[in-house]
């Protein structure tokens, strides 16, 4: 039958991410700078959707600006299902 997937869901009311930016976030050493000035090396993002898309899944974000993001993880029920044919 068809795959089974498991869905985690992390919503926030930060600022949102423009339409234009939401792939960059993912872009090594890449930031999307918000009115807060947020710190770090631009890494967490693009190593964990690496690794979902190793274990055959995925990592997405949903954003409206000025409403917030989710942050979407998909992975396989089982590894095999998330296996190419």
């Amino acid at each position: 039958g068809a795959p089974r997937w498991l869905e985690i869901r992390v919503t926030d009311t930060g600022p949102g991410i423009a339409p234009e930016n939401r792939e960059r976030i993912f872009h090594e050493f890449e930031q999307v700078v918000g009115t807060g000035g947020q710190a770090g090396t631009g890494l967490g993002l693009p190593i964990s959707r690496k690794l979902a898309r190793l274990l055959g899944g995925d990592l997405l974000v949903e954003s409206s600006v000025g409403v917030g993001s989710t942050f979407v993880l998909r992975l396989p029920d089982s590894p095999a299902a998330g296996s190419p044919s």
